[in-house]
């Protein structure tokens, strides 16, 4: 498995060693991001890019960040500021195939938790998923509650991966920040699943106060993000003087309100990033600055 830290290289050379150390053979790897196999052996030789979205799914399915993937390095700050190591999916000395069933475990018990709820979902539910047994399970995870702190350290991944591969390549800080909201709604089936991981995440926290460290730390990685983002249109003048604090506190405190509404069938999606795009631009961006995105 490639380190945090790699040599300044190229990003197929990258690629290529992430295919390595996952475990799976580079035909899945095809077809679990969805690319033609001939098109992934292209990129992979330096002949044809990997886009934003093909990247972002080669991180998640080998089990690496997109920020090492472009950068050879998980702790190189752009334009998202990265979660702390401690928040970011565990790292253990094993080999390929032990580390592709820990990954197994995490991802199909992301996708139990989230549609089923932490309190549902059995050891034995998990197994039946992995085609493992339950011993085997216990082998990697000795408890239930350690799966899903695991889970929701993938869960800060999924979302790093999605900002670095998407924002690096937006300039105008004004959209930038607009495609950070779009990146984090809960839309279609992956959106919504991380964001009922999310959601089960602050209230096992209200209920108990223990895990509160673990969801501050993935929490004040989001936030830090949109201040970044505020304070960069601010001293580029696209945006209005103010606390930057303050203004990154309004926008996730309105994102998390109404992605909860958009849960329970109160809002769209679209209607949330319309309630939130007006607050942008009413609020934060400068009057003749102001853009619209189609």
């Amino acid at each position: 498995m490639p380190t945090a830290t790699t040599p300044p290289g190229r990003l197929p050379d990258r690629a290529r060693d992430a295919i390595r150390g996952s475990g799976l053979p580079q035909r899945r790897i095809a077809e679990l991001i969805g690319l033609d196999e001939s098109k992934l052996s292209k990129s992979l030789k330096g002949t044809r890019r990997f886009n934003a979205e093909e990247i972002t799914q080669l991180a998640t399915v080998t089990g690496v960040t997109a920020n090492w993937l472009i950068s050879g390095s998980d702790a190189t700050t752009g334009a998202t500021t990265p979660p702390p190591a401690r928040m970011l999916p565990t790292v253990h000395r094993e080999d390929r195939d032990m580390a592709l069933k820990r990954r197994t475990i995490i991802e199909k018990s992301w996708w139990l938790f989230a549609e089923q709820g932490y309190e549902t979902v059995r050891i034995a539910d998990i197994a039946r998923e992995c085609s493992m047994s339950p011993a085997a399970v216990h082998y990697y995870f000795p408890a239930k509650r350690e799966i899903f702190a695991e889970v929701l350290r993938y869960s800060v991944k999924l979302a790093f991966d999605r900002q670095v591969a998407e924002l690096h390549a937006v300039t105008d800080p004004v959209l930038r920040l607009k495609r950070l909201i779009q990146l984090q709604l809960p839309a279609g089936d992956a959106g919504r699943a991380e964001w009922s991981i999310w959601l089960q995440t602050w209230a096992q926290v209200a209920v108990h106060p223990e895990g509160r460290d673990n969801h501050t730390h993935g929490y004040r990685r989001w936030r830090q993000t949109v201040l970044d983002l505020v304070a960069d249109g601010q001293r580029s003048g696209s945006m209005r003087p103010g606390d930057p604090d303050s203004l990154a506190l309004d926008i996730t405190t309105m994102m998390d309100g109404l992605g909860i509404k958009v849960l329970t069938g109160m809002l769209t999606v679209d209607q949330m990033y319309q309630q939130i795009e007006s607050f942008i631009d009413r609020t934060i961006v400068t009057p003749k600055e102001s853009t619209h995105e189609p």
